[in-house]
């Protein structure tokens, strides 16, 4: 059987072979074989029972992609030179198979809403592995701070010394980004869960075809209200690729702050070997590769976004070629997620902390709010408690002292509120562990935050 174009009776000429490798989609879009098959096995049964087919074609039909199926699964599918896409591949195969019976099968149905109804499955197909990733991430997240719940270190606010902090929160804090970016992956799942099939190119479907049927057959929710927003809406891929450069994004921010702790200026981590790279040239060097490609990959990812947004901003209504540009960025996307999420897992899985160095690097002015609430707690209105605060600050850079190196003298020439309790205000640990309110730093507070994230996580 002559494999020629879907729509070839218009043309009197062959397509350029330049136009057609310009045109053809196949080399990506074979990703998308399973759901044509299926879309076309449930397109089978609905203009079946619309009276198109009678029992015995329709068991051919069914018999013929289920052979094509297998095929895939097998990968003993051979893509020909002149297959446009995957499903001028499929069609033209089933023609192999079945014979002349295969043309039957595209009657009331449009590639327009054929690709969108593959693209939303293939969506919806690849959500739960994105899940699922994300998810053994934020177990790492918790496994490393159930074991360092109650090591302190330095908190930052503009990459400066702030507060000290437990390193079992600092693990935490990159656990609710992911928690929500998996809420925003389930509520898209809602938007892409809606049929196309059964929209024709644009105006419609003119079989009396049951589309709630057959939208609950390939398990969407429910079918498109209009059949011209249908073919032509994207959404659902730009929400997709909005969310995964929002994970990237997340991922970015604990990447950078690896990168920085795993460096000799900090030196509070250090990577396993499994999870690093060395130099070319300088033998003692030890990179955070995985993280520094993790920082980039958002960038890319980024990128996917904004292409996408570009190439349908100056769409008319209805289907455009433009729209064949929207799988690349899509597959790409998932593919940089899946890859990157194991390995940032396995890295923080097998990291080494530095409790010492990071306990060395707090210093007593990093205790100055400690200090503040010290005079609250003798009755200083707190806005004048912070400029008291500041004035010792001021007089510890002065006199090139620490804060707890200053004399009581010293403090009272500042205000005589002080007294000889003021140096119990220099204890990191202290510190750290009268912030036990929900969510904070001290390590109940820390153990509280680790069993809802368990919690969550088993459920």
């Amino acid at each position: 059987m002559t494999n020629q174009p879907l729509w070839h009776g218009r043309f009197a000429n062959k397509t350029n072979e330049q136009a057609f490798a310009l045109n053809a989609s196949i080399s990506f879009d074979i990703r998308m074989a399973d759901q044509d098959v299926r879309g076309s096995i449930a397109w089978a049964e609905a203009i079946y029972k619309a009276g198109i087919l009678d029992s015995a074609e329709h068991a051919q039909i069914q018999t013929g992609l289920l052979q094509i199926k297998e095929e895939f699964l097998s990968q003993t599918f051979t893509v020909k030179s002149d297959d446009e896409d995957i499903h001028s591949a499929v069609e033209r195969r089933l023609g192999e198979i079945i014979g002349a019976l295969s043309g039957k099968l595209h009657t009331g149905r449009s590639r327009n809403d054929q690709v969108a109804t593959d693209f939303r499955l293939w969506i919806l197909d690849h959500i739960p592995a994105l899940d699922s990733a994300l998810a053994d991430l934020q177990s790492a997240l918790v496994e490393r701070a159930e074991k360092d719940y109650d090591t302190i270190m330095p908190g930052y606010t503009h990459l400066q010394r702030a507060q000290p902090i437990t390193l079992g929160q600092w693990f935490l804090s990159h656990y609710p980004p992911l928690k929500r970016d998996q809420a925003r992956l389930q509520e898209l799942s809602r938007r892409v869960g809606i049929l196309p099939l059964g929209s024709g190119a644009l105006a419609g479907c003119p079989y009396p075809i049951d589309r709630i049927a057959l939208s609950e057959s390939l398990g969407f929710d429910v079918p498109s209200f209009n059949s011209l927003d249908a073919v032509s809406n994207r959404d659902f891929a730009a929400e997709f690729l909005f969310v995964a450069a929002l994970i990237g994004t997340h991922l970015s921010k604990l990447a950078e702050q690896v990168v920085l702790f795993t460096s000799a200026e900090f030196g509070f981590f250090e990577l396993d070997d499994a999870y690093s790279t060395g130099s070319s040239l300088m033998p003692q060097k030890k990179n955070a590769d995985p993280f520094e490609l993790t920082r980039g990959k958002a960038g890319t990812l980024l990128g996917y976004l904004m292409g996408l947004m570009a190439t349908l901003k100056g769409l008319p209504s209805t289907y455009d070629k433009d729209l064949q540009e929207d799988k690349i960025p899509i597959f790409a996307a998932f593919d940089t997620l899946v890859a990157m999420l194991p390995v940032i897992a396995g890295a923080l899985r097998t990291l080494t902390v530095k409790p010492a160095r990071m306990e060395a690097s707090i210093d007593a002015s990093m205790m100055a709010t400690d200090l503040a609430d010290y005079l609250v707690e003798r009755g200083v209105p707190f806005r004048e408690a912070h400029a008291i605060s500041g004035e010792v600050v001021r007089a510890g850079i002065t006199k090139e002292k620490s804060l707890d190196a200053l004399t009581l003298a010293e403090y009272k020439e500042i205000n005589a509120v002080f007294d000889e309790k003021v140096y119990e205000v220099y204890d990191a640990r202290a510190s750290i562990a009268k912030r036990a309110a929900i969510g904070g730093t001290a390590p109940d507070a820390v153990k509280a935050q680790i069993e809802r994230a368990k919690e969550e996580l088993k459920n």
